[in-house]
């Protein structure tokens, strides 16, 4: 709730340092009861007929003659914020629209065209986004998952990035605009980089390996060896083994060496910080001089002579100068930018949880580099992936305020981006992205609370589920603050079109096929006790699940390079995988199955690739998600933390799965409803270019929505 736009001119800029957390609570609070009782009424919007007129038929072409008449010069702003969630039912976009609660988004209503869209399994972001920005199914773009692995190549690491550029078949959206001599910015697109085209501003992809990415770091003290053996790879990045560390648990350490120390009531400790190739150290004091034993406050200093921020519990230090490593191939480079220092968690006797927030903009990362300078200059440090994936602020109460805090950050830094990028680097074409949706609504603290579909819906109370719906709400304005600034930045040529990836459902139980597998001696593994980190042993493994959607099979083992063998002792194995997933049932009786396709039947069932995916390929009934986890006990079946997921369902007929389609523009038509029925998010691409009266220039799956436009 906090750095609402509502208390804009309330809200301290980047440069300055951030005030305490009390306070800037006592203002949300506020916030949060305006919002409440004059927007809201206190709780969920009511369903009133706003502006959803009667559902029309959804041709599958433009007129002829409507086509014709487009210009090809016209501007565009697609805002595709990830895993924005709408339907007719519970996330009703339209309805809170109509009835005045998020006025920008109404207004491209009034101006527009609007329904719903549908992603392609299975249903995350890399494989929408590419589905999106080629118009093409994942069999034609290539892209059938976010970590991919292809035959030939080791299953044990990654072979192809779903979220590079390089990962496609096929051109992309913004390859087809600059073909059409568009200026084109692109904020923040998976699958944008590596760079493809020549002249387009490009300001960060998203896990690329183009450029430094550094992710905000969590620095824990390692108490518990359960707590943290418990949590095994999802202390890592995407939940690989050999991804890099999102959470550092560490111990205290000396700190005699401080010359620049504030005086501490009892005995003082350090924590290194230091990350990225950057010395930084935490000092943790008491500065309490009432004989207990009670931390409060905790110094950051890169060389414990001079002090960058000094702060307690709750607080977010202002941004501080920071020069970070990079290396790419034998070449290390300095990277000079910013960071910020948060103390999520601090007890009384020093028990620790750190962040350490780091500007994610820098010349390495955006085209041309002299962008990142520009940008950070007029705009501030860039916040852009709020908390990790796998999610971080999850595990304390004190991380759900830091979440907040942290998605605020970014949401005015990409508000405040809009003009800046528009009028100063005066694109044709723009594509902007945000991640903060899909990061809210599949943390631990919201989608349980908000959505009855939930098992642990009832776990709450409706104190607590007002709570959260406000929190959801405020962030559903924010994405209403920033349409509203692309409409101010917009003109009467400008097409704008707000769409997104996929939706996001509850998660009420995961699935842990691997301890299946191993419990039918498919798959052989150790773990580490302290870490809680599996080892495989690949050579006597035959059965593997790897993220999203895959099962790999293999008789003779999975070592090596990856092969698909054709044996009846291959066929025979997969037909015992299949009947055990078949089988498998929770307590209850529930089968969480819901779809098993052998990899010779990808093609006509998911339109998937399949020399990018498993020998298997399954999806999960809503409410299961699959798990790569891997533990001692060999539990099939557990109870996540996080409450929230998108991953391995079938969209069609789950609501929960789809997104908004919004296009306003010369040619289109004004306050028209395309009706509850959701089109495929292929179909944006098509939809978009006929608008323009630009030509694909290659396949394009979808079809064109031919409603949207005036006879």
């Amino acid at each position: 709730m906090r750095g609402s736009t509502l208390l804009k001119g309330f809200l301290v800029p980047w440069k300055k340092a951030l005030k305490g957390k009390a306070a800037y609570l006592a203002v949300a609070v506020v916030a949060v009861i305006i919002v409440a009782v004059l927007a809201f009424g206190g709780s969920a919007p009511q369903a009133s007929n706003g502006m959803v007129p009667t559902p029309a038929p959804v041709p599958s072409t433009a007129p002829a003659a409507v086509a014709s008449a487009r210009n090809s010069s016209l501007k565009l702003y697609w805002f595709v914020p990830d895993g924005m969630r709408a339907d007719p039912q519970l996330f009703k976009l339209y309805e809170w629209a109509g009835d005045g609660k998020l006025p920008n988004i109404k207004k491209l209503m009034e101006r527009g065209s609007y329904g719903y869209s549908k992603p392609v399994f299975p249903s995350h972001t890399p494989v929408n986004f590419a589905a999106m920005m080629t118009g093409t199914y994942p069999v034609t773009s290539g892209v059938a998952d976010g970590p991919m692995h292809v035959i030939g190549k080791p299953l044990n690491a990654v072979a192809i990035g779903g979220f590079r550029s390089v990962a496609r078949k096929n051109r992309a959206a913004w390859s087809m605009f600059e073909a059409a001599n568009d200026s084109v910015a692109l904020v923040s697109i998976p699958g944008s980089t590596p760079p493809e085209t020549s002249s387009n501003v490009i300001l960060k992809g998203r896990w690329a390996n183009w450029g430094p990415d550094y992710a905000a770091l969590v620095f824990e003290e390692e108490q518990d060896s359960a707590a943290r053996a418990s949590r095994g790879l999802e202390a890592r990045f995407f939940g690989l083994s050999n991804g890099a560390a999102l959470a550092i648990y560490n111990k205290r350490g000396d700190a005699s060496n401080w010359t620049a120390a504030p005086a501490s009531y009892s005995p003082a400790f350090e924590v290194d910080v230091s990350a990225y190739g950057a010395a930084a150290y935490a000092y943790v004091y008491d500065s309490t001089d009432d004989n207990a034993t009670n931390y409060d406050r905790v110094a950051f200093s890169s060389d414990r002579a001079s002090i960058a921020a000094d702060i307690k519990e709750g607080q977010l230090s202002g941004w501080a100068p920071i020069v970070l490593k990079f290396t790419s191939g034998n070449l290390t480079s300095d990277v000079s930018t910013y960071v910020t220092y948060e103390v999520i968690r601090l007890d009384e006797d020093g028990f620790y949880k750190l962040r350490l927030i780091y500007d994610t903009l820098n010349e390495f990362n955006t085209k041309p580099a002299t962008a990142a300078k520009d940008i950070v200059d007029k705009v501030g440090p860039m916040v852009d992936f709020v908390d990790n994936f796998p999610a971080q602020l999850i595990y304390y109460d004190e991380d759900r305020d830091a979440y907040l805090e942290e998605s605020n950050l970014s949401f005015e830094w990409h508000t405040r981006l809009i003009p800046t990028l528009v009028e100063d680097y005066k694109p044709t074409v723009v594509i902007h992205d945000i991640y903060n949706p899909t990061q809210m609504m599949t943390s631990r603290w919201w989608m349980a609370a908000i959505d009855p579909t939930s098992a642990r819906y009832s776990d709450y109370t409706e104190a607590e589920r007002n709570q959260s719906w406000s929190e959801i709400f405020e962030m559903y304005k924010q994405l209403d603050s920033m349409v509203g600034k692309i409409l101010d930045e917009s003109g009467d040529d400008t097409f704008i079109v707000l769409s997104s990836d996929h939706g996001n459902i509850p998660l009420d139980r995961n699935v842990n096929l691997n301890n299946l597998f191993a419990k039918n001696g498919w798959l052989k593994f150790t773990i580490d006790n302290r870490t809680g980190e599996p080892s495989i042993d690949w050579n006597a493994s035959k059965v593997i699940y790897l993220k999203m959607a895959h099962v790999y099979i293999n008789p003779e083992g999975l070592a090596g390079n990856y092969t698909r063998i054709n044996t009846s002792e291959y066929y025979a194995l997969r037909d015992q995988v299949i009947a055990a997933l078949s089988n498998l049932s929770d307590s209850d009786g529930t089968k969480p199955v819901d779809k098993i396709v052998k990899w010779e039947d990808l093609n006509a069932t998911f339109h998937m690739p399949a020399d990018r995916s498993g020998d298997l390929v399954i999806a999960n009934k809503p409410g299961y998600g699959w798990s790569e986890k891997m533990s001692a006990a060999l539990e099939v079946f557990s109870t996540p933390i996080i409450t929230g997921y998108k991953q391995a369902v079938i969209p069609d007929d789950v609501p929960g799965m789809w997104a908004p389609f919004l296009i306003s523009g010369p040619g289109i038509k004004k306050a028209y409803y395309l009706g509850d029925t959701p089109f495929s998010v292929i179909d944006e691409l098509p939809t978009i270019l006929a608008a323009r009266n630009i030509s694909a220039g290659q396949q394009m799956d979808g079809k064109v929505i031919g409603a949207v436009f005036e006879d």
